[in-house]
């Protein structure tokens, strides 16, 4: 991609940001003020950039796609195969625009929850304090955009010592085509809260279009999240997006992250364990075929003793597709007895199917126990023959070892309706290849 393409097409984008001046903003105002300053210092990555050497996103500078325009005309029942029946809380957006038609909040008395704008002055203080803090924008073109077009927003603050049971779904659907939307969550489990969160992006026609998605998640001492994000965009569309979360003393975070749509998409998420006997687990699957590209780039930043992290990501690729996994692992001098591992393993399904993998640990404490290790390969022949013999046919017998490599990573999911729907998907795809 030229720095004239990418130039072109941020100018574009800067034409039809609503803010033309910064006077008497408010603090969002200035958020929103401060990225839009940082964008224009910034250009589009390119290969050229270590970070982004295997994924081509030059596509997406000839599609200057102005913002989504808040034009809703769904209704309940349109959108009823997407529910979850665990989840009684629901926010969906449609096109990056909050619905309060479509959703349903039953925990208001309990939960924080709700479109973030509505609570901007009654709670500006734990806003102001959270958003646009953990997903930083100095360097992130992407993040920078998000946050300079923010509007809507899925807002969670889960109180000290309360623990959701149910699911919340934050959805978010596309219906649009050739538009941006910028959808953008924040999460703050309060000490000692609990809370279990789907993150699910759809589209209800095939079309082109682009998703810059920002969430933030903070939890406090003793907080546990599990958080669960899907991604079944449109097979035209690109969906860019960025997740940060932050653990305080002994939370704990579970992640599981699901790729099954879009073009080209690209996952960035960073976890800061910043205090002492902070832990996390994060999952992922990628599962592409056709022509798509699927990027996903993690870091575990261990910055206090005693934490502990593990990771496992897992991709299929099928066809002419490409499936990027970069995770970096960090271990600061002072995060000594550290215990973290990380495994990246991958199937090609064809000749022409392509993964780059790169596992990384930089440590930087002695104390500490460190593993790493990724694998790249086919199905194995004495398995499919073992299946054979058993009276499968040798598609019956891929078809089966495909989806059981993917279910190990579904079967982690706690929402009962939500890993039906995903086995079922990883299984027609199986299938129909």
């Amino acid at each position: 991609m030229s720095d004239l393409a990418s130039t072109d097409y941020l100018g574009c984008l800067l034409k039809s940001w609503p803010i033309k001046s910064t006077e008497s903003l408010s603090w969002l105002n200035q958020l929103r003020a401060q990225a839009i300053d940082r964008i224009s210092t910034q250009k589009l990555p390119n290969r050229r950039d270590e970070e982004w050497r295997f994924t081509d996103i030059s596509p997406i500078a000839h599609l200057p796609y102005q913002p989504s325009q808040p034009e809703c005309n769904l209704h309940a029942h349109d959108i009823e195969y997407l529910s979850l029946k665990e989840a009684k809380n629901r926010l969906v957006f449609v096109d990056g625009h909050y619905s309060s038609n479509l959703s349903t909040i039953f925990d208001a008395t309990t939960l924080v929850i709700g479109n973030l704008p509505e609570f901007v002055a009654t709670h500006a203080s734990t806003l102001e304090s959270h958003l646009g803090q953990h997903v930083q924008f100095d360097n992130n073109v992407f993040a920078a955009l998000n946050t300079a077009f923010l509007r809507d927003g899925a807002l969670i603050i889960v109180p000290k010592s309360i623990a959701i049971a149910e699911p919340i779904h934050l959805l978010f659907i596309a219906t649009q085509k050739e538009v941006t939307s910028y959808p953008r969550c924040l999460v703050i489990g309060e000490a000692g809260s609990n809370v279990t969160l789907v993150e699910d992006y759809v589209a209800l026609q095939q079309a082109t279009y682009i998703t810059n998605s920002v969430t933030e998640i903070s939890l406090a001492a003793n907080a546990q999240a599990k958080h669960i994000r899907i991604q079944r965009e449109s097979a035209q569309a690109f969906h860019l997006a960025n997740c940060a979360v932050s653990l305080a003393h002994a939370s704990n975070y579970q992640s599981t992250s699901i790729s099954l749509g879009s073009q080209i998409s690209r996952y960035n998420l960073n976890v800061r364990l910043t205090d002492e006997a902070a832990e996390c687990v994060v999952d992922g699957l990628t599962l592409i075929s056709d022509r798509q590209l699927a990027d996903t780039h993690t870091c575990i930043d261990h910055i206090k003793p005693n934490g502990t992290s593990r990771q496992l990501h897992k991709c299929i690729v099928d066809d002419a597709a490409h499936a990027v996994f970069n995770g970096k692992i960090i271990v600061h001098p002072h995060a000594q007895q550290t215990n973290s591992s990380q495994s990246s393993r991958n199937l090609l399904l064809s000749k022409m199917a392509q993964v780059d993998t790169k596992p990384q640990l930089e440590i930087f404490a002695d104390d500490v126990k460190c593993a790493h290790g990724a694998t790249v390969g086919q199905l194995d022949q004495e398995e499919i023959f073992y299946l054979e013999s058993r009276g499968l046919s040798e598609k019956a017998a891929r078809n089966l070892l495909t989806y059981a490599f993917g279910a190990e990573i579904i079967s982690r999911i706690p929402v009962t309706s939500l890993r039906q729907q995903l086995e079922q998907a990883v299984l027609n795809q199986t299938q129909s290849n």
